[in-house]
């Protein structure tokens, strides 16, 4: 295999449906991507909470959706039964997540440029002035509070619609603890800090003293920063998404380019 991954075992930890894109581009590339999801995408049990807010979508004036799993379960229950408002302003929290509203003809969505978290959602001019404003966030069962937190005291009036969950996948690891073992495993890719929690906690102590050791590329400074706080010695910050993640990994296999940040032995 030739390329500039050429030879590549690389760690990929997206959830099994979104994993397909990123490992494609890996093999492109020559590299050998190792599926390994940290997250499973699953419904939520009772969709009748979900179902009565659709329903009510006319008394909102912005909804928010958190990432590409809150459109995916979301935009297919509202598809089904009804329209989205024509006054609703639709806010998405990154590229990813204006794509997936895009996958269902949601058009003319707000969404952040350059950073793709709540502080960046918190600086869009239509998250300042909000004060009376009635406003659904659709997120996952275990979100971050800030930006819900934050419109609260700028005078909104807030429902969240939690529209899947998010558990840890119970795999065979024994491949995996395997290729660390035979130093076979040369880098992880990682996007969520609860997803590389569950990770650590998959490999448990028999595989941990090898990950940490491998190379993590890592889409958020808050990610970073994670990973820093676990003991991995070898922290990449990457720009967001996959385009993000692959460019990091090229450059990191240029040495002359790579963009590193120091874990605790090297601070």
């Amino acid at each position: 295999m030739t390329g500039p991954l050429a030879g590549i075992d690389i760690l990929v930890t997206r959830p099994a449906h979104q994993a397909g894109e990123l490992a494609d581009r890996i093999r492109l590339a020559g590299g050998n991507p190792v599926l390994f999801p940290v997250l499973e995408i699953l419904d939520i049990p009772n969709l009748n909470p979900l179902l009565d807010l659709i329903d009510r979508l006319d008394e909102f004036d912005i909804a928010v959706f958190i990432s590409p799993n809150a459109v995916a379960k979301a935009m297919s229950l509202i598809s089904a039964k009804r329209t989205l408002p024509v006054k609703l302003k639709i806010v998405a929290v990154g590229q990813g997540t204006t794509k997936e509203l895009g996958n269902f003809g949601v058009t003319g969505v707000i969404a952040p440029a350059l950073r793709f978290d709540s502080e960046a959602l918190l600086d869009l001019p239509l998250l300042r002035q909000v004060k009376g404003k009635r406003i659904v966030i659709f997120r996952g069962d275990k979100g971050r509070e800030l930006l819900a937190e934050s419109l609260s005291k700028r005078g909104a009036v807030l429902e969240y619609a939690e529209c899947y969950r998010r558990v840890m996948p119970k795999p065979d690891t024994a491949p995996s603890l395997s290729a660390w073992t035979n130093a076979q495993m040369k880098a992880i890719t990682i996007t969520s800090s609860e997803g590389l929690r569950n990770l650590c906690e998959m490999v448990g102590e028999t595989g941990g003293a090898w990950l940490k050791k491998t190379p993590l590329f890592v889409s958020h400074v808050r990610i970073a920063q994670a990973a820093a706080n676990l003991g991995f010695a070898h922290v990449v910050l990457t720009n967001a998404g996959d385009d993000g993640l692959l460019e990091g990994l090229l450059n990191y296999f240029r040495p002359e380019t790579t963009t590193e940040i120091p874990g605790p032995e090297k601070q």
